[in-house]
Formats: structure tokens, C-alpha cells, sequence
């Protein structure tokens, strides 16, 4: 039973990947745009070519990167690359290839979306359950309704709020970048990690703010659908106390649903990191994917989109997994 579930998640997986591949090595093409001719055209405004030498140039390249072949042959020679997990070379970053670009800024993403998507996971549920627990002190409930009211605020907006309320106006925090300008990166600099931190925070906080109200939410509606529930009141009877009742019998049969919305929510969750990377400048994921789209550089923007979908449609695959954990009812099954 065990090993047929695998099988079916790694079909699953497999069929995304290749759909996700193949929609990603069409739509561009679409298009009329000869990436390597527009790539060379803006450098010859800048840098002098020929006509004669610039033709030479986006001839030898179209040879290189193969564009030259027909279009069938082309996706061929692409899905094979996929399989030997080789993404080729940036066309706007020659001769960097699309891996060591993802590598660069895979690090500032995934610090970004474990923090913010841990704790805005962490204190909208636990907000949301004790604003719906009914021993729970008023002064929680206070607190859960304005990241409720937060809600319909998408994390984009909510970071250029941020940007201009407490970066410009108040000036409280950078408003954008990865660290100060002006500081080499030093790792075993205390100085230069409170310098990165400082940057981290107004990203973060856009994030989160614009999460923990859905989290808030959902939760509070679980938990007043699970006070009625035989096994609460029953629990009450036999004298079990309230903190008790709250954690295994209350809290935990309500994580369950979250943690599938949870696995739902990770592609909304890694666009609107990508969105917001933008908008502060920092070097992650986000901004190269932007940068690559404004070039017309395909293989880096086939690499990144293809990472991303393979991460969360990895992730979900191994929420399925974990459910067993928190429902006993599901491991027994």
C-alpha cells in the first residue's frame, strides 16, 4: 500500500514537471522576439558593432544555443537537457549557465520564504485557535481582528505601504536592498549580519502581514466547528484540563486542514515572494527572474520557473506525508 502511494505521488510529479516543461518551452515562442538578436542589437547601441560583425555574432550564437533548428528538434534537445538536470547557458550572462544563477540567488529566497512562511503559519493558526477557544482572555481576540481586517491587503501593496510609511517617511528601516551600500559582505562580521537583518525586515513584515490574517482566519472557523465535537465535551466531562483539551484534542484535529491548505497555498505564497523580491531589490530568485524576462534570456527564465514548480510540487507531495503525523486516523487507514 505503502509503496503504491509512492509510486503514484512520483507519477504525479513526473507529470507535472513535463507539463510544466512544456508549457514553459512554447509560450515563449510565441512570440516573434529573436532573444539573442534583441540582446545584441541593445549591445551594438552601446558598443559600436557593424552590421557585418553583428550578423556574424547572432548567427554563431543562434548556432550555439540552437535556436537554428526547427522547433520540434528544439524541444527535444530541451526536455532531454531537463532530464540531466542541465539548464544551459544565460543568453544575457554568457557564459554563466542558468544553475550557477539559480544557485546565487536560491539562498535569499529560501531564507526569506522559510522565516515568513513559518511564522505566519505559526501565529495565524495559534491566534486564530485561541480567539475561537472560548476560555481563551479577551485581549486575544483583540489582537487576532486587525490581522483579520489585513486580509484582503495582498503582500505586494502591503510592502509598498511599508516602503513608504516606515522606510521613506519615518526612515526607519532601508528601503530595499540586500545590505547597505558600500559594505563587503563578511560573514563572520556581526556588524554585517545586524546590517543584513535590517534589510530582511520590511520584506518580511509585507509578507507576513499579508498571510497570518488568511491563517487567522480558517483556523478561528475550524476551531468553533470542532467545540461542538462529542470528544471535546467529553474530554471537559472527564475533568481533563482546559491547557490539555486545548493541545491534543482541540488544536491538534484543526492542524490537519490547515496543513493542506497550507500545501495549496505554496504556489500563492512563493509568486508573492518573487513579487516582493522585486520590489525591495533583493538579489534572490525574484529579481533574476525579472531580469531575465526584460532580456528575453529563455533558458534562465525556462531553469527558474522550472525550479520553482518542482519545489512545490515537491513540497505537496510530501505534505501528503505528513498528514499520518498529525491524524492518526489517516496512518491507520
Amino acid at each position: 500500500m505503502i509503496l503504491r502511494l509512492i509510486a503514484k505521488r512520483l507519477l504525479f510529479l513526473l507529470l507535472v514537471m513535463w507539463s510544466a516543461s512544456t508549457i514553459v518551452f512554447f509560450v515563449p515562442r510565441l512570440s516573434d522576439i529573436n532573444p539573442i538578436r534583441e540582446r545584441f542589437a541593445e549591445l551594438a547601441r552601446t558598443g559600436g558593432f557593424s552590421p557585418a560583425d553583428l550578423e556574424k555574432i547572432i548567427e554563431s550564437y543562434t548556432r550555439q544555443f540552437g535556436l537554428d533548428q526547427p522547433l520540434l528538434q528544439q524541444y527535444w534537445d530541451y526536455m532531454g537537457q531537463i532530464v540531466r538536470f542541465d539548464f544551459g547557458y544565460s543568453l544575457n550572462r554568457y557564459p554563466a549557465t542558468v544553475m550557477d544563477l539559480i544557485m546565487q540567488a536560491i539562498p535569499w529566497t529560501l531564507t526569506l520564504l522559510l522565516v515568513t512562511t513559518i511564522l505566519s503559519f505559526v501565529i495565524g493558526n495559534l491566534l486564530g485557535a485561541l480567539s475561537a477557544w472560548p476560555r481563551a482572555p479577551g485581549w486575544v481576540r483583540a489582537i487576532a481582528t486587525p490581522f483579520i481586517l489585513l486580509t484582503g491587503v495582498p503582500p505586494v501593496i502591503m510592502g509598498v505601504l511599508l516602503l513608504f510609511f516606515i522606510g521613506f517617511r519615518l526612515k526607519l528601516l532601508p528601503l530595499g536592498g540586500a545590505y547597505s551600500i558600500g559594505i563587503v559582505p563578511d560573514w563572520g562580521d556581526v556588524g554585517f549580519w545586524l546590517d543584513l537583518m535590517r534589510h530582511q525586515i520590511l520584506p518580511a513584515l509585507a509578507l507576513i502581514l499579508g498571510s497570518v490574517g488568511g491563517w487567522v482566519l480558517s483556523m478561528r472557523g475550524m476551531g468553533i466547528t470542532i467545540q461542538g465535537e462529542d470528544y471535546v465535551t467529553f474530554a471537559e466531562h472527564k475533568g481533563i484540563t482546559p491547557g490539555r483539551i486545548f493541545r491534543d484534542y482541540y488544536l491538534r484535529n484543526t492542524l490537519l486542514p490547515q496543513a493542506t491548505g497550507l500545501a495549496l497555498a505554496l504556489g500563492t505564497v512563493v509568486s508573492s515572494a518573487i513579487i516582493v523580491e522585486g520590489l525591495f531589490g533583493l538579489p534572490g530568485i525574484g529579481t533574476a527572474l525579472n531580469n531575465a524576462i526584460r532580456s528575453n534570456d529563455f533558458p534562465v527564465i525556462y531553469g527558474i520557473v522550472l525550479f520553482i514548480t518542482a519545489a512545490v510540487a515537491t513540497i505537496m507531495v510530501l505534505m501528503e506525508f505528513v498528514y499520518p503525523l498529525l491524524d492518526p486516523r489517516i496512518r491507520e487507514q
